[in-house]
């Protein structure tokens, strides 16, 4: 039986698009069906022999294993392809440290010779499901891998935001959003506006505040089986709803937001997995050297 994989690209970085071809002639020659997206197709050249496939949920269907190559974003949109069809990702890091990005690019023949013996594992990482309605209408419908935030529509004004947790009232928020997150999406927008960094092997659903004119501000961690529900004042200005920094909708005053765990999550490849905090100092340049000599 044929083996097939997945291959998303970050069309603007030169460097991406030279490592995607070579990703994609190892593994035609390795005997792999290589899909690749029509609209990435005629930007990066890729050797003949691949099958241009749309930009859907049938994109993975059938396939191994789907490749991201680029930073956090190319494996972001890789993520909205691969998890509907519960394919195993692999992140291969093309420009800088990222948390998604877990082979080196110095690294791309002995990654894809481990890709095709099989030789990796597969981890699950815990999602979100959000649904918005207003006036008993759905508007909005969607997962993030990251974080959902809810955000202030116009600059110039506060947002009134009322947060409910697992079906009870918990605060009322003048403020510029919250966001909610997942423990992988606890190092990128929940981290900048003052949440704790959370360990991916957690499960666990952050809250986070931004900018909160309110005594009680803090980031919070709930349990991964509760529900967050945020309705937008009805006498407040209207806002955006965010999901992953990707996909986003107007939200007018009276609309409820809820967010819970999703039902699928996104599956990652790990190749030679390393501790977490080796990837966190990696990411942040955390000083761990010092006067006392350098720390192994």
């Amino acid at each position: 039986m044929s083996r097939a994989a997945l291959l998303v690209a970050h069309t603007g970085r030169r460097q991406s698009a030279a490592h995607a071809r070579t990703v994609a002639q190892d593994l035609l020659a390795a005997g792999f069906e290589v899909r690749v997206l029509t609209e990435e197709a005629g930007d990066l050249d890729f050797p003949a022999g691949v099958v241009l496939v749309s930009d859907d949920a049938d994109a993975a269907e059938g396939v191994e294993i789907a490749l991201a190559m680029g930073g956090d974003g190319t494996f972001l949109r890789a993520a909205e392809l691969a998890r509907p069809a519960k394919v195993p990702m692999l992140g291969i890091n093309t420009g800088h440290v990222g948390f998604l990005a877990v082979a080196e690019t110095g690294d791309i023949d002995r990654v894809i010779e481990d890709v095709v013996a099989g030789s990796y594992t597969v981890h699950e990482r815990l999602t979100l499901d959000v649904r918005a309605e207003y006036d008993g209408r759905l508007i909005a419908e969607s997962f993030a891998l990251n974080e959902v935030s809810v955000e202030k529509g116009q600059r110039a004004q506060m947002l009134e935001l009322l947060v409910d947790v697992d079906g009870r009232p918990l605060s009322r928020y003048g403020c510029d959003g919250v966001v909610c997150a997942t423990p992988t999406g606890s190092t990128a927008y929940a981290f900048s506006a003052g949440g704790p960094v959370v360990w991916p092997e957690v499960e666990a659903l952050l809250l986070v505040p931004i900018s909160a004119h309110a005594l009680f501000s803090k980031p919070l961690v709930t349990a991964p089986t509760s529900t967050f529900s945020i309705t937008v004042d009805p006498y407040t200005s209207f806002a955006t709803l965010c999901a992953d920094g990707r996909r986003t909708w107007d939200l007018p005053p009276g609309a409820q937001v809820t967010v819970q765990r999703g039902d699928l999550p996104v599956r990652l490849v790990r190749l030679a997995p390393r501790p977490f905090t080796d990837t966190l100092v990696a990411k942040f340049a955390l000083p761990v050297d010092g006067w006392r000599g350098n720390r192994r």
